[in-house]
């Protein structure tokens, strides 16, 4: 920043007159999402080279203070996030007194539909065993995933994994997944077994999956 920004009056000063670093550091505290490169430069009105330069530099300057949070490139964008070593730390301030908010049951369906997307909710229902309509409802809910349009042989509607979920595992993308999708069984082989007297999917039905007992943080 030049000697005659600095002179001006903070209240004065334009956006693209503040110093860069904490001008960033501002706008990732208090983003939601992941910040694309393209959007903080169009807010903080400099070249989108220079704001990914100066993120990359604000990464490596945390790194090297030891600082207990990171700045991670996740999902298209960037974002805060604790860093893993003090994951136990946060984990107990986060949960203590408080009930986990994603069941076991939930979990089980996110991870099918993670690793067979675009999938069907009676493709799930087969891989599983169970009957996922509640589980399916509370996964959409929460915005961990989306329609993704409909299977052409059935007409049913397919479900896939969203950049909230990403971001909540911490991925760039889904070619980051553990290796896990050969222990699923294929839902092909089982489906015709488990298919029959599956109910279609109610948005408005009330949550009657049976195995939501166990409760997970996600």
């Amino acid at each position: 920043m030049s000697q005659e920004s600095s002179d001006v009056p903070a209240g004065l000063r334009t956006v693209a007159d503040l110093d860069l670093k904490p001008a960033l550091e501002a706008v990732l505290m208090v983003v939601d999402e992941p910040a694309t490169e393209e959007h903080l430069a169009k807010i903080l009105e400099r070249p989108k080279r220079q704001i990914k330069d100066a993120l990359r530099e604000l990464a490596d300057e945390y790194t090297v203070q030891g600082r207990g949070f990171e700045l991670r490139l996740i999902a298209g964008g960037w974002r805060f996030y604790t860093r893993p070593e003090y994951a136990a730390a946060v984990e107990r301030f986060v949960l203590d007194g408080q009930q986990a908010r994603l069941t076991q049951a939930a979990l089980e369906t996110l991870a099918v539909v993670a690793y067979r997307q675009p999938v069907s909710r009676s493709r799930v229902s087969a891989v599983r065993g169970v009957n996922c309509d509640g589980v399916m409802r509370t996964l959409l809910q929460r915005g961990l995933v989306e329609e993704a349009g409909t299977e052409p042989e059935t007409g049913a509607i397919l479900y896939v994994t969203t950049n909230y979920f990403l971001e909540r595992m911490g991925l760039r993308g889904l070619d980051e997944l553990p290796e896990l999708a050969p222990f699923l069984p294929e839902a092909d082989a089982i489906e015709a077994e488990t298919l029959e007297g599956v109910p279609s999917f109610d948005p408005d039905a009330p949550d009657a999956d049976a195995d939501d007992t166990t409760t997970t943080e996600l």
